[in-house]
């Protein structure tokens, strides 16, 4: 059991678990969405955000998006934003690469989530290790990370 399983646990809320055999490409977010047959729209990836140079933040955007930093650096309140290195994200979340959820983190993070997560009825988000996605809805996933939600992806990601 992984940490955001846990937590979802605890919480007692109503959720999904869906395994796949991870072949641990590049894309882990486009794989889960070609491994478990779904639209690339309803699958969520969750990736570590350095805002100012200084304070680590998360973004949960569509796999088929790309983040907007400069939407997202408003959205926490900053001016500049960049990927964070894998390092410095997996020692803050507690997870590896292709396998950080937005649930069960290590650190509390600011979490942004993308608002196009609240137009389906359910989402799909990393369950906390490459291989594992975790199916729920949108308001919940922002009530449980007392997330902000507003538009942070722009069409046409690679991952």
């Amino acid at each position: 059991m992984t940490p955001a399983i846990a937590f979802l646990n605890s919480a007692g809320v109503a959720f999904k678990v869906h395994e796949f055999e991870s072949m641990q490409g590049r894309s882990y977010g486009r794989e889960a969405a070609s491994a478990l047959g779904l639209p690339e729209e309803r699958v969520f990836k969750t990736l570590v955000v350095k805002v100012d140079f200084q304070r680590l933040a998360v973004a949960v955007l569509p796999v088929s998006g790309e983040l907007n930093l400069k939407l997202f650096a408003a959205a926490a309140e900053g001016k500049r934003a960049a990927v964070a290195p894998a390092r410095e994200a997996e020692r803050a979340t507690g997870y590896v690469l292709g396998g950080i959820s937005p649930l069960g983190q290590r650190q509390t993070l600011l979490t942004v989530l993308d608002s196009s997560a609240l137009r389906h009825a359910t989402i799909f988000v990393s369950g906390g290790r490459r291989g594992l996605e975790l199916e729920l809805s949108g308001s919940l996933l922002r009530s449980l990370c007392h997330a902000k939600v507003t538009t942070i992806a722009r069409a046409g990601a690679t991952g």
